[in-house]
C-alpha cells in the first residue's frame, strides 16, 4: 500500500464483539460501501477468538473461511498490518470468553483534506475522543426527562 503521508486523513480502531465463537460476515456490505465511496480506507483488519477457558486466537482473513467473514476477505491484500503482537494480546483482553472480535482499523480520507489543510497550516492534532453512543442516548433521555419536568412546574 502506497500512502502520501501528508494527505493522510485521521486513523481509528475499533473492537467488535460478537457472541460465541462464530463470524458471519454481516458486516462487510456496509464496509465495502464506506470504502467503494473513498468515506475510509481499511488499514489493518484481525479475527479473535476467545475460548471459554479465556485463551484467545488470532485470525487473518485469508486464515477464516469465507462463510465465516463474506466479503471482508476482500480486504486482505489491501491492509497494512499495523497492530503488533502486544496490541493484539492488549485488545483481547476487552472481549469475553466465549466470544469473537473483529479488530478494524481505518483511515478516513473524508477527512484527510481538513487534516493536510491543519498539517499545511503548521497545526497538529493533540487531542481526539470519541463519546460513547451510551453516554449521548443517557444525555438525550436525560434532557427529555428534564424538559417533562420543567412542562409540569
Amino acid at each position: 500500500m502506497t500512502v502520501n503521508i501528508d494527505e493522510l486523513g485521521p486513523v481509528d480502531w475499533i473492537v467488535l464483539e460478537f457472541p460465541e465463537t462464530k463470524l458471519t460476515g454481516e458486516i462487510a456490505p456496509i464496509l465495502t460501501d464506506y470504502v467503494d465511496k473513498g468515506l475510509i480506507r481499511i488499514l489493518d483488519l484481525l479475527f479473535l477468538i476467545k475460548d471459554v477457558d479465556g485463551s484467545v486466537e488470532a485470525f487473518e482473513a485469508a486464515d477464516l473461511d469465507e462463510s465465516a467473514i463474506g466479503q471482508l476477505r476482500t480486504f486482505e491484500t489491501a491492509v497494512a498490518m499495523l497492530l503488533s503482537e502486544q496490541d493484539v494480546e492488549d485488545l483481547a483482553v476487552t472481549i469475553e470468553p466465549g466470544s469473537s472480535a473483529a479488530v478494524l482499523v481505518w483511515e478516513n480520507l473524508w477527512a484527510a483534506p481538513f487534516g493536510t489543510a491543519v498539517r499545511h497550516a503548521g497545526g497538529q492534532l493533540v487531542a481526539s475522543g470519541r463519546i460513547p453512543i451510551q453516554a449521548v442516548i443517557a444525555a438525550i433521555e436525560a434532557d427529555a426527562e428534564e424538559t417533562e419536568e420543567i412542562k409540569k412546574a
